[in-house]
């Protein structure tokens, strides 16, 4: 008798609340409303079994709905994303959780597939994250741009917003710094403890909610990937997505 596949669930956290764009998940690219390229985007993700949008807003919610979606509607006052998303699979049959950035309008399914991959086959990591290399030098100096560097089979050993690895003197042949690309993919009992554990002082310090998955003492694997990803978070990006959009030759898509 065959071993009962795992199931994996993704969940895209979308909020009204935001400082820069108050209700971006509804903000319209190139004719259609932000969640929706989102949502779209994630339904191609073929290792999915299925898609959560996790919503404090019945506008939202409504949209969703009306794109044959599956909205949840979750608390207002959660302090993150990640607590939004394990409000949001609380009774639900998943094994692996995925957390997708309700603000990426061209995240590729593709490295949502490997994400999911790598944790119903290798069951020793309780999570798993991507990072892309960094190639502009100015990158490197960006507090808005994290870093993470990782060892033996991608392990994570730190994230900062400052430069790690840092360089005293000569960068030795073969180093490369690494963009840490904003997607989450968590084993779901390492998941609920993750959100009962207060942040530490190292997450505070920082303002990356990863790091207390470090402290607890996680085992987190970083996948390799040349997507960088473009997040909305003002006004100026969604020109930028809307540009991007036309490159690529998606903004004709219909839904």
């Amino acid at each position: 008798m065959s071993a009962r596949r795992e199931r994996v669930v993704g969940v895209i956290p979308a909020r009204w609340a935001s400082t820069r764009l108050p209700g971006k998940a509804l903000v319209m690219i190139c004719g259609k409303p932000l969640i929706q390229w989102v949502l779209e985007r994630t339904r191609l993700a073929t290792r999915l079994d299925e898609v959560l949008v996790a919503t404090d807003d019945e506008r939202i919610r409504s949209v969703v709905e009306s794109l044959g979606g599956i909205a949840v509607m979750t608390r207002p006052d959660h302090p993150s994303g990640t607590d939004r998303v394990a409000e949001a699979v609380a009774g639900r049959d998943a094994a692996v959780v995925i957390n997708i950035q309700g603000d990426e309008p061209l995240i590729d399914p593709g490295l949502i597939n490997r994400l999911a991959e790598v944790m119903v086959s290798e069951p020793e990591w309780d999570m798993a994250t991507a990072a892309t290399p960094i190639h502009e030098p100015e990158e490197l100096n960006k507090p808005s741009v994290v870093k993470v560097v990782f060892g033996e089979r991608g392990r994570a050993m730190y994230f900062s917003r400052s430069v790690i690895p840092f360089v005293r003197d000569t960068a030795p042949a073969g180093l490369t710094h690494w963009r840490h690309v904003g997607i989450y993919a968590y084993r779901r009992a390492f998941l609920d403890r993750l959100v009962k554990t207060p942040p530490c002082v190292l997450e505070m310090t920082e303002k990356l909610e990863q790091l207390r998955a470090l402290h607890l003492g996680g085992r987190m694997t970083v996948v390799e990937t040349d997507e960088i990803g473009l997040g909305v978070d003002t006004p100026g990006d969604v020109v930028l997505a809307e540009a991007a959009l036309r490159k690529y030759g998606m903004a004709s898509v219909k839904s």
